[in-house]
């Protein structure tokens, strides 16, 4: 495998990136912005009411955060400049079909005849998501944005990214394969996407005819989705909510920090251009730096037991907090507490079922090939976008990067 470098890739391209207030999706426009200011335009897709709504969203979810802070110190008063000369907002939503709910024909038309690049980050990565919301982004929505693609008389590459996690509940080595059409996570052939609308639709229906409450109707998509298929963990232990977990504590949990991500997506997306071929890649840690559940649990101890969250109270969280407060408080009061912390428990249960106790190790022959390929070019690039699993020190990532993160974005 040989290709260029990227950054003169990315020269003078123009790139479609849905999903644009996602987590991903975030460093993966900064990355862009940062290390290549000559890229021609970056479209941006986001749900929005209009315009000056879809642009109060992206400052205040995207080029506002902490992400940005290089950037800004770079550009300086240049900044929000540079951002309208680079940045074209798109209102729409891939769930609504074919033209993902691009409203303005002029637009659309723009880029169907000017874009090199679409990545697709748009997902519900919600594990507690309706099931109907699911579908339509990340089943229907992946299908509209391979449509739009179909359209744009100059694309290049197209991206899609996903959780590797999309191979369902499977043991052993998972290769890096596309799956055919009709393939369903439980290993049960015969999907039938059709089928799957009509029994959302059937439901919801279902609902109306009761006149069922929002709130029950959202609880009841939320089971459905559970039956047809943030930092849950570490947030619910810092704040003392979270006691204990069944796990196989020799398990592999699969992490890898988000910039390795998008350092891979650049490079896969360079690779491929022009080339009529699919690949997968699984960028992950699982096969060449695995890290267990015992050794996360140890890391997330360590961490927390340094650094307790501080409770509203100005209280560090312990491990008593809960008896602790139920005293002097009513029968009724200490009953509701707990059968909310149970429900908490129960519901955590039910959405990370099929991880604690996950089989399967991420094979990443075509990653490491990927890697190798691109070592081969310039000594900046090759540091620039380095995605190598094996360079990473979990407990250093963990106890200085990882928890210190989330912690302040919570707070925040």
């Amino acid at each position: 495998m040989e290709f260029g470098d990227v950054l003169p890739f990315l020269e003078n391209k123009n790139i479609l990136v849905t999903g644009a207030t996602g987590f991903l999706a975030k460093i993966f426009v900064e990355k862009i912005l940062r290390v290549q200011p000559n890229i021609q335009k970056i479209y941006l897709l986001l749900r929005a009411a209009d315009d000056k709504s879809a642009s109060q969203r992206l400052q205040n979810e995207v080029t506002e955060k902490d992400l940005f802070r290089v950037l800004k110190e770079n550009l300086g008063s240049n900044f929000n400049s540079f951002l309208t000369q680079k940045i074209v907002l798109v209102v729409g939503d891939i769930s609504l079909g074919e033209d993902l709910g691009v409203k303005e024909p002029k637009l659309r038309q723009e880029m169907w005849s000017r874009l090199d690049v679409i990545v697709n980050l748009a997902a519900t990565t919600n594990f507690d998501e309706r099931y109907d919301v699911a579908l339509g982004t990340n089943t229907l929505g992946a299908k509209h944005v391979v449509c739009f693609a179909k359209k744009c008389e100059r694309l290049q590459v197209l991206v899609h990214v996903s959780t590797a996690y999309v191979c369902g509940e499977k043991a052993g080595l998972i290769p890096e394969a596309p799956y055919t059409f009709k393939d369903t996570l439980n290993g049960v052939s015969g999907l039938d996407i059709d089928e799957e609308k009509l029994i959302v639709q059937k439901k919801l229906n279902e609902f109306k005819t009761e006149e069922a409450t929002d709130e029950s109707i959202t609880e009841a998509m939320k089971d459905l989705g559970l039956k047809r298929t943030v930092d849950g963990f570490t947030l619910a232990y810092a704040k003392g909510r979270l006691k204990f977990f069944f796990v196989n504590a020799k398990g592999v949990v699969d992490v890898i920090p988000a910039d390795m991500v998008v350092n891979g997506m650049l490079v896969a997306m360079v690779a491929h251009a022009n080339q009529p071929s699919q690949a997968v890649y699984h960028i992950g840690s699982s096969k060449r730096n695995p890290i267990t559940y015992s050794e996360f649990r140890d890391y997330n101890f360590t961490y927390f037991k340094r650094r307790p969250w501080i409770g509203r109270n100005g209280e560090p969280v312990k491990a008593l907090a809960f008896t602790n407060s139920a005293f002097g408080k009513n029968s009724h009061s200490k009953y509701a507490d707990l059968k909310r912390k149970v429900n908490f428990m129960m519901r955590l249960m039910k959405l990370y079922k099929p991880y604690p106790f996950f089989g399967g190790i991420f094979d990443d022959q075509n990653t490491g090939k990927l890697q190798m390929a691109a070592q081969k070019n310039s000594e900046e690039e090759a540091h620039l976008f380095y995605f190598d699993p094996q360079a990473i020190d979990w407990e250093d990532y963990f106890l200085n990067a990882h928890f210190p993160g989330v912690v302040k974005n919570i707070r925040k």
